[in-house]
């Protein structure tokens, strides 16, 4: 009796465990934003690189009709850069981040980690909005751009 009751916990263990898939993804979402009004924008495409690698991964990217972002990143992934595209993708935003450099195309990353538990809100050079993620969301401001911009690539 005691030798069943064994075997049926052990058999329910292994039921409950192969139930439970390890995480091999990471999912957040993100907020585009206008960085004059803090109004939201509607992006064609995100290009999304991870690591400091140059491979963009915009197949990870899921943008619903509401305007909704979500982003499934490998398990393994620790820093995340993410750039807009207009135009039907051909044109990409400037982002705010970065938008009093000289260099407005470089990659600025932003640690998955700090996103997933606390959220994170890129900082906005192109005006004054203020902004607070939620745990698993990004938020980053944009503007078009205009003629003083000159892509460095």
């Amino acid at each position: 009796m005691l030798s069943i009751r064994a075997l049926t916990r052990l058999a329910c263990a292994a039921a409950f465990c192969t139930c439970l898939p390890a995480q091999t993804v990471n999912t957040i979402s993100i907020r585009l934003l206008d960085g004059k009004t803090g109004l939201p924008v509607k992006a064609s495409n995100f290009l999304v690189r991870i690591d400091r690698h140059d491979a963009v991964h915009n197949e990870w990217v899921k943008i619903d009709d509401d305007g909704s972002v979500i982003v499934t990143l490998p398990a393994s992934a620790s820093e995340i850069s993410v750039k807009a595209t207009y135009d039907m993708g051909m044109s990409t935003y400037i982002n705010c981040n970065a938008a009093k450099e000289t260099n407005k195309e470089r990659n600025i990353w932003y640690p998955i980690p700090v996103i997933l538990k606390a959220g994170a809100v890129a900082p906005n050079e192109c005006g004054k909005t203020d902004f607070v993620a939620k745990p698993g969301e990004f938020i980053f401001f944009v503007r078009k751009r205009d003629w003083r911009d000159h892509p460095e690539d």
